[in-house]
């Protein structure tokens, strides 16, 4: 069993539950973030955190200088699509060329594991039909360049360093475990801006583009449970595989955002309103994925993300945390 995994971006959203699960496996994680984006909160009880940023190769030397590091887990991105259109600069600079430094100094440290924190954004826009992996990568923006980059990266190393590689293409991460949720500032991912109208904190959730070419005119997303992406990162640490491997992680089923509205109105019993705005930069009107490839390579299939779970679980926890972190 791989034990000593580094963790960069251990404190943002889906990497402090994806180190809960860890630690509740007797694995031993070790958390690398510069707290830009995540919370010190949020990291388990117990966990080694080194405060820094991954393109730091000072850091990363002392860090893996002391310590035995088995396997690395990255995370740590930008991740804001708009954001990355109107700044495409500052995403290269973090997602491929930090990245690009903290792969190298794992590799000369012997790590031969790498699981990487990918996107279905590198897909592009494909139309209403499930997305295989081997569908060609034509990201809209530059934020999806960027995952698709270092993809392309972990793949050259893989043929000359003797590294094994996972890219974990995420579909639409939501939920939450009893003790970590979503908090972003500011927030900009559909369910959590939900319940932030539910919770009386927004008068109504704006509605980015209602002329997509779907049922309702809304866009379509395949929405995942953290907890289901956090167990097809710890499969991915031992899993039999070799060289670079993309894996697609969602549920196969799409809903559009009417839709989440409608149901999180069933899940808080509250009325949310909706309020009608223009579509987002670069964001495509449908993304599913095909999800046969988890199943053969990691033995994974989603069990916590019926849209009821996700919605449920996230409402429990932002009722706990109705100011996030800062509570």
């Amino acid at each position: 069993m791989t034990r000593n995994i580094l963790v960069t971006g251990g404190a943002g959203y889906i990497g402090s539950v994806v180190v809960e699960q860890l630690v509740a496996q007797g694995r031993v994680p070790i958390v690398l973030d510069d707290l830009s984006t995540g919370h010190r909160a949020a990291v388990a009880p117990g966990v080694e955190f080194v405060e820094g940023n991954v393109g730091d190769r000072r850091v990363l030397d002392a860090l893996f200088a002391g310590r035995s590091i088995d396997a690395l887990m990255h995370f740590a991105a930008f991740a804001l699509v708009a954001e990355s259109v109107a700044d495409p600069a500052k995403y290269r600079a973090n997602n491929v060329t930090a990245g690009r430094v903290l792969l190298e100094a794992a590799v000369g440290a012997g790590v031969r594991r790498v699981i990487f924190s990918s996107s279905c954004t590198i897909y592009g826009s494909r139309g209403a039909e499930p997305i295989g992996e081997d569908a060609p990568v034509a990201p809209m923006n530059p934020y999806g360049e960027t995952k698709a980059e270092f993809e392309a990266l972990l793949a050259r190393m893989a043929g000359s360093d003797g590294l094994t590689s996972v890219s974990l293409r995420y579909f639409n991460a939501a939920g939450a475990s009893a003790g970590c949720g979503e908090d972003h500032e500011p927030e900009t991912h559909l369910i959590p801006n939900v319940l932030r109208v539910a919770l009386g904190r927004a008068p109504a959730l704006e509605v980015y583009g209602t002329e997509y070419p779907t049922s309702d005119g809304t866009a379509i997303r395949d929405y995942i449970h953290v907890l289901d992406l956090a167990d097809a990162h710890i499969r991915a640490l031992d899993a039999p595989l070799r060289g670079a491997v993309a894996v697609n992680l969602g549920t196969g089923a799409g809903h559009s955002v009417l839709t989440v509205v409608a149901a999180a109105r069933g899940v808080t019993g509250h009325a949310i309103p909706t309020a009608l705005a223009p579509a987002r930069p670069g964001d495509p009107p449908c993304l599913v994925a095909a999800r046969g490839r988890a199943e053969r390579l990691l033995g994974w299939r989603p069990t916590h993300s019926s849209l009821e779970e996700i919605l449920a679980s996230a409402w429990h926890w932002h009722r706990a945390h109705p100011r996030g972190y800062r509570n």
